[in-house]
């Protein structure tokens, strides 16, 4: 099958991306209906994958054993490679391998961190091996479009939220002019509105809570975590689309 897909385009997608996915027509959204993606995460990832199917994309389910054809593919990384949230290296290693395995059909790929995933400690590691797995993969697939997704924060302020702004800072710095960045971090937060002590964290209306709850992962109970609620992962899904959107216009 012939897939409708262009040369894409390098910028950074934040706030704005949500009227701007509004504004497309009907048939330019349509099209990502037929690429090849794997967008691989784990459970903020799947709250944007529901907020996706709330904007009629679906993802087709993605496993370790799934062939992939021209549609949207998400998976978890504890069903691809049995890979837990707090393990950024394992993940970034099943990724690759999962991309160079069906590398003769994926068109773009969108890996996503969790927030378990970044410290204060380990952040300048993270930012080695990712950018070493993306190189990699653009060396032995020239033509693969990338979306690179700034990592989740969550409401406490000590929970790492400064080491992933850290590490989003960088892949908009080192990203933004060969592929898509989604900026989560800065929808999350209202770019830094939603702050303390000048960290960001994500905004307490995007959580989580009993008034809106997260479709599969229900009301956050602490403030060490940050998932998105129902309605919160509409509205922010739109600009990961666009994001997609972008990268195979």
């Amino acid at each position: 099958t012939i897939v409708n897909i262009g040369n894409g385009q390098s910028c950074l997608v934040s706030t704005d991306g949500i009227l701007k996915w509004d504004g497309l027509p009907q048939t330019e959204k349509n099209r990502i209906l037929n690429w090849s993606l794997l967008f691989l995460h784990q459970s903020v990832g799947g709250d944007l994958e529901e907020g996706c199917s709330a904007n009629d994309v679906n993802f087709e389910y993605y496993g370790k054993d799934v062939t992939p054809m021209n549609k949207p593919f998400g998976g978890i990384f504890i069903d691809v490679g049995n890979i837990a949230n707090g393990n950024p290296y394992e993940k970034i290693r099943v990724f690759k391998d999962h991309i160079l395995k069906h590398k003769n059909i994926w068109k773009i790929c969108v890996f996503k961190f969790g927030y378990a995933d970044i410290d204060d400690d380990n952040y300048l590691n993270v930012e080695i091996a990712y950018k070493n797995m993306i190189d990699e993969i653009r060396i032995l697939i020239p033509n693969m479009k990338f979306v690179h997704v700034t990592p989740p924060l969550v409401y406490s302020i000590y929970e790492g939220n400064s080491a992933k702004r850290k590490v989003g800072e960088w892949m908009i710095e080192t990203f933004k002019n060969k592929d898509v960045v989604f900026d989560f971090e800065s929808i999350e937060s209202k770019n830094g509105e939603c702050s303390e002590n000048s960290i960001w964290r994500i905004c307490p209306e995007f959580r989580a809570s009993k008034t809106d709850p997260s479709e599969i992962n229900g009301v956050d109970e602490t403030d060490g975590t940050g998932h998105l609620g129902k309605k919160a992962a509409g509205t922010i899904s739109k600009a990961f689309l666009y994001s997609i959107y972008l990268s195979g216009k």
